[in-house]
């Protein structure tokens, strides 16, 4: 039964959030996401709760500790809270994020001693929490007198050091740049610091390499400035023959130093750890057990004990073919990691770009090796018997016929993502508690003409698993289509959702 005290925000008439036409000029059948739409849309509340500030890392960027990571798919941690009240967790209960990203899930659970169980592929997760785990270890005092120690250091002028590239990376800073990069990096690593100190200064030259480059995280891709090596290769590539100068290229003004950057996150953090230490109680924080594993959810979480979990909060990667490993290739070459381990984590990733490969038969070999291929079989039968996504696949395979989806691994991708999601679904239902709630951020996409309902799609398949569907939050702002989308098949408002669901 429903806690009569939960989920209860009406605010707006649902009628004007429904998708009326899921196919653009009825050109494939859209009966089946026409049936969700009837059938969830009565669960479905527009809400001003919840803002498109507060489900991403915009709110963050002004808090305090979550802040540390400058990571955008975030959400805020005021998000976190609310939903953490929303779902009914309590001091002493468990809760996970199997999407890590910058930790703020665990974290605003242990900030009110809620233990927490994280998961996520991004070595920049492990370096984030190491350093916000420890905010009540640090000393101001002596993070103070690092910082002046730092500011009395310069990079000798015969310094040849050099910063570690992948392919995607390449020539990403001017040269002094790259030497500082070398530099304070090799210093931090051989200095006698505290392992919690050399973390907290790798935080801070992760937070400044974007500022410090020539590249701009830009969607999918990162965008270089017109003085970057890539940029005047191709230009030169194109004047040779006879093509227009691009069009997409940046300007980014004189870059700041390494140093300069590295000292202004420094302070920040000081004044945080500062303002957290003297306000807020650590008892709570310190009563709490984070346990984070630096893996794919999708093959860890089998690996967990049943009935452990109080309440799920998180947002995966968007079917929206965003690539993590590009956007954040600069903190991955930071960190040590090789074009294969790139390529490798772009593979493990959820299917959300159009490079990723089905894992069907790596989930099948890891279920047999957990003496579980019945559970494999239960869940990939609810996957193919699933009429909507069949009915999406379809859809998607005409439009790329017709010409209207230039990329074919989005057929893929879409089929992969939804699959996956499932086997996560699946999981999640087998390691909750019965009653506990939970709770994902997600966005409707929209590709070829087609709508896909993620939210409504990713709560069918849900209850077939064995949740029962509660609430579906829909953001008061819609979300809008890309221009060629628009310009094609004109403009079909798009939830940004936030689903309920009860094991």
């Amino acid at each position: 039964m429903q806690d009569p005290k939960l989920f209860k925000d009406i605010f707006y008439d649902i009628s004007e959030w429904k998708v009326s036409s899921f196919s653009a000029d009825n050109f494939c059948s859209e009966r089946e996401r026409l049936r969700l739409e009837e059938e969830y849309i009565s669960i479905t509340e527009i809400t001003d709760k919840f803002t498109r500030q507060s489900v991403s890392y915009q709110l963050s960027k002004k808090d305090s500790l979550h802040r540390w990571l400058k990571y955008k798919e975030g959400f805020s941690a005021e998000l976190v809270s609310l939903l953490i009240d929303d779902l009914n967790i309590q001091k002493g209960d468990t809760i996970l994020d199997p999407f890590l990203g910058s930790g703020t899930t665990t974290l605003v659970g242990m900030l009110n001693g809620v233990n927490g169980i994280g998961f996520d592929i991004l070595p920049m997760t492990k370096v984030a929490l190491n350093v916000k785990n420890s905010v009540f270890l640090y000393d101001v005092a002596e993070l103070t007198q690092l910082r002046s120690l730092l500011e009395s250091i310069n990079v000798p002028s015969d310094y040849k050091g050099q910063a570690n590239y992948i392919s995607i990376t390449q020539g990403a800073y001017p040269t002094n740049t790259e030497k500082e990069l070398s530099y304070f990096s090799q210093w931090n690593k051989q200095s006698d610091n505290s392992e919690e100190i050399k973390s907290l200064i790798t935080l801070c030259i992760l937070n400044s390499l974007e500022r410090i480059s020539y590249s701009a995280k830009d969607g999918q891709y990162l965008r270089w400035d017109f003085r970057s090596e890539k940029v005047q290769e191709a230009e030169k590539r194109r004047k040779e023959q006879g093509k227009k100068p691009l069009s997409t290229t940046l300007d980014k003004g004189p870059l700041p130093s390494l140093k300069f950057l590295l000292l202004e996150e420094l302070s920040k953090v000081i004044a945080d750890i500062e303002l957290i230490q003297q306000s807020v109680d650590d008892s709570l924080f310190n009563s709490a057990k984070l346990t984070f594993i630096e893996g794919s959810a999708l093959f860890e979480l089998p690996k967990l004990e049943a009935d452990i979990i109080n309440g799920v909060i998180t947002s995966p990667p968007y079917c929206n073919r965003y690539d993590y490993t590009r956007t954040y290739a600069l903190e991955l070459a930071y960190l040590g990691k090789s074009e294969e381990d790139v390529k490798s984590l772009r593979q493990d990733l959820l299917s959300c770009t159009v490079e990723n490969k089905t894992k069907i038969e790596r989930l099948k070999d890891h279920y047999c090796a957990l003496n579980k291929l019945q559970e494999f079989n239960r869940i990939l039968n609810i996957i193919n018997s699933n009429k909507t996504l069949q009915e999406i696949n379809q859809a998607l395979i005409s439009r790329h016929i017709n010409g209207d989806i230039n990329n074919k691994g989005v057929l893929k991708m879409v089929d992969g993502y939804f699959s996956e999601l499932a086997f996560i679904y699946a999981e999640l239902y087998r390691i909750c508690k019965p009653g506990a709630y939970v709770a994902f951020v997600n966005d409707n996409v929209r590709y070829g003409g087609e709508v896909i309902p993620v939210d409504f799609l990713s709560t069918e398949l849900a209850e077939q698993i064995g949740f029962t569907p509660v609430k579906i939050y829909s953001l008061r702002q819609k979300k809008g289509n890309s221009s060629q989308q628009m310009k094609k098949f004109g403009r079909v408002p798009l939830r940004k959702s936030i689903t309920i669901w009860r094991k």
